[in-house]
Order: structure tokens, then C-alpha cells, then sequence
């Protein structure tokens, strides 16, 4: 799954206000001829990245090539159960990213359209938000 090497600190903000908006960054497809692209605004976390990335690489039986553009570097903590308020902030539990509206997740090219449709469509399946397929006007 995917984290980050080394972190300035060990908890972090999550960044909640990142969630509304527009994606003005990463919003247009650099590598693949199709992708993946976010509908609405929400948090992915590395173990939805890790699904995605798995349906996709089993459904084209590991042809093409996949271009993951999001990174989960926000550490997500969580308080144990049944603890009571105060006494801190909680253990980090997962890395977590905020996705924007617009925002480019996953490109794929070096397989015919039909299945590169097929596979972001499955990966799109495991994202906690609402995306479709995107592809470059001319090829």
C-alpha cells in the first residue's frame, strides 16, 4: 500500500475545507490517453488506491500501463473505542488523501479502449466517490 517513506510529523490536520472545490491541479490527463477522473469531492484512502490499482492491473491480465496520480500523504488518526474525551489526539490508523472535483486519479494507456474502459470503470467501482471515464480528444 501505498505511505509515505518519512513524515515531518506523526499526526498531521486532516484538511477537511479540501474537500469543497474545484481541482486546478491534476485535472487533465499528462500520460495515458484515458483515465479516470473524480465527480465529487471526498477522501481516498491508500487501501482504496491499493483495490483500484488490483482491478485494474487483473482486468487487462497486467498489459498496459497504469499511472497512479494521487498519494495518500495525510496520516488519518483515530481514538481506541470506548475512550473518553480529552486525553489527546488518537493513533494514527491510515494514510488518506483529499480528492477534488475534476481531479485526474488514475491513466492507463498501451491497451485498446474497449478494456482500458473496462478496467477504470471496475476501478472506479472501489472509490468512496463518484467518477467516470475521461479519454484525450485526439489519440
Amino acid at each position: 500500500m501505498l505511505e509515505p517513506k518519512k513524515l515531518k510529523h506523526r499526526k498531521h490536520h486532516r484538511r477537511r475545507g479540501a474537500f469543497s472545490g474545484k481541482a486546478y491541479r491534476g485535472h487533465k490527463l499528462a500520460y495515458g490517453f484515458i483515465g479516470l477522473k473524480a465527480q465529487s469531492n471526498g477522501e481516498v484512502t491508500a487501501r482504496q488506491i491499493e483495490a483500484a490499482r488490483k482491478a485494474m492491473t487483473h482486468s487487462v491480465q497486467r498489459g498496459g500501463k497504469i499511472w497512479i496520480r494521487i498519494f495518500p500523504h495525510t496520516p488519518v488518526t483515530k481514538k481506541a473505542a470506548e475512550v473518553p474525551m480529552g486525553s489527546g489526539k488518537g493513533a494514527p490508523e491510515y494514510f488518506g488523501t483529499a480528492v477534488k472535483s475534476g481531479a485526474i486519479l488514475f491513466e492507463m494507456d498501451g491497451i485498446s479502449e474497449s478494456a482500458a474502459r473496462e478496467a477504470l470503470r471496475l476501478a472506479g467501482h472501489k472509490m468512496p466517490i463518484k467518477t467516470r471515464v475521461v479519454t484525450k480528444i485526439a489519440r
